[in-house]
């Protein structure tokens, strides 16, 4: 197993398996959670937003997008 990494790390088109969520706002948490969004989950990343925006991951079919701040608190291990 390669050794975890921000998600906020992964390049365009490459996919990680989450390893760990750290410190989050737990309404946030709760809400990642509902979408699938948790640990051993795998995720993909599509897109980064220009400047700083949002980020656009792929996660069990559904695409979504976060922010830079919450993808640099969660830990993936890359496939």
């Amino acid at each position: 197993m390669n050794e975890p990494t921000s998600l906020i790390d992964l390049q365009p088109g490459s996919s990680g398996s989450i390893y760990a969520i750290k410190e989050m706002n737990p309404i946030l948490r709760q809400r990642l959670y509902d979408l699938g969004v948790h640990e051993g989950s795998i995720v993909s990343m599509k897109q980064r937003g220009p400047f700083g925006g949002p980020i656009t991951l792929e996660c069990n079919g559904q695409l979504l997008g976060i922010r830079q701040k919450e993808a640099r608190e969660i830990e993936v291990s890359l496939q």
